[in-house]
């Protein structure tokens, strides 16, 4: 899918990456907001007119299965095929000079294998890892090439703990912070969906005046609109007002939602597909609220009680609803938490238009 509009969250990104490296900065959104193409489209597009010089690493967590420190590992490091370095000074120089064009994208960070084998063999990886990504970062600094370190889907490593004792979550925040705060050597953008984790995030006390937090929210009614417009342009599709308002009443501004139905509906009957994408949707939440009942009664009662708040109201104060309640919501991914307003909602509008039905 082309990108469309953001232009206020990425003036926002590129007004950070711009300065000085002096904070972490979590990412945040409900399913399908656009975050990760965001980043994307600013790494291929925008960073190339700066007069600056970056190199990106990003690292997508969600395409491993980390369970363990190895795990952890093995999902932030590429193997360099082309360097036949075997110690970490010499590779770190070499890499450096290699680094020249003004938008340097690796996905991972390249290590050449008997560097990793090394990483890997130490007991004590965690410290040996860090210090070879911030030895690294130093040194193209130094070049005058500034680090963006992405880590998309953070939440996944979560549970992970080092060496059996500390949590692997808390040392990469330490670490993070001495790459930002302390040092000033690289750009660390956070990105999840998990709002849970945000809420987390939010509330550790070892982040605070450490972090910042921003937003990529589902497209607002004028821009869904015209996000219509514009997918109607480039699938050749006419679109009255009537359709588009109809489009916006069921999906709202789901990006990913908004094209599957413009695309629809060049070959079909566009009432009937929204039709079939809200009765899956009740299905859904139907079958899914059958098995809360079968499981625990009380518990589908106190559920039911707090979406039925939602049958009025497309956002509601998070305290309204119970704590243990609002969490097991958000886990199924029910409903999003907007930890910095205090705020839930229904994860899109598709569901909020199920529970205004089913309920």
């Amino acid at each position: 899918m082309k990108f469309f509009n953001r232009e206020k969250e990425i003036n926002e990104i590129l007004r950070i990456l711009n300065r000085e490296p002096d904070d972490i900065y979590f990412i945040y959104g409900p399913l399908n907001s656009g975050k990760t193409t965001l980043i994307n489209h600013i790494i291929n597009n925008e960073l190339k007119k700066s007069n600056k010089k970056y190199a990106v690493f990003y690292v997508n967590f969600r395409e491993y299965d980390i369970s363990s420190m190895d795990n952890f590992v093995e999902a932030l490091f590429e193997i360099d095929e082309n360097s036949k370095e075997k110690t970490i000074k010499s590779y770190i120089e070499s890499f450096t000079k290699s680094v020249n064009d003004i938008i340097n994208l690796y996905y991972g960070i390249k290590v050449p294998e008997p560097i990793l084998n090394k990483l890997f063999g130490e007991k004590e990886k965690g410290r040996l890892v860090f210090k070879f990504i911030r030895d690294l970062f130093m040194s193209l600094n130094i070049k005058g090439i500034k680090p963006v370190f992405i880590l998309d889907e953070l939440q996944m490593i979560k549970d992970i703990v080092m060496n059996g004792k500390r949590p692997l979550l808390k040392s990469l925040f330490q670490f993070l912070v001495s790459l930002t705060k302390e040092r000033h050597i690289a750009h660390c953008l956070c990105l999840s969906s998990d709002s849970l984790f945000i809420e987390y995030v939010y509330n550790t006390g070892e982040l605070e005046g450490r972090a910042k937090y921003l937003l990529v929210d589902d497209f607002d009614r004028e821009t869904a609109l015209k996000f219509m417009d514009f997918l109607a342009v480039e699938n050749n599709i006419n679109l009255t007002n009537e359709d588009k308002e109809l489009i916006y009443s069921y999906v709202g501004g789901k990006a990913k939602d908004i094209k599957y139905v413009v695309e629809e509906s060049s070959i079909r009957n566009l009432k009937e597909v929204l039709k079939e994408m809200l009765r899956d949707e009740i299905q859904k939440l139907k079958y899914f609220l059958e098995d809360v009942e079968e499981e625990d009664e009380e518990l589908y009662k106190k559920v039911v009680d707090a979406l039925r708040l939602f049958k009025e109201a497309y956002e509601v104060e998070d305290i309204k609803i119970p704590k243990k309640i609002r969490e097991f919501l958000v886990k199924k991914n029910i409903l999003f938490l907007n930890p910095q307003k205090g705020t839930l909602k229904p994860q899109s509008y598709l569901v909020w238009n199920a529970i205004k039905r089913l309920l």
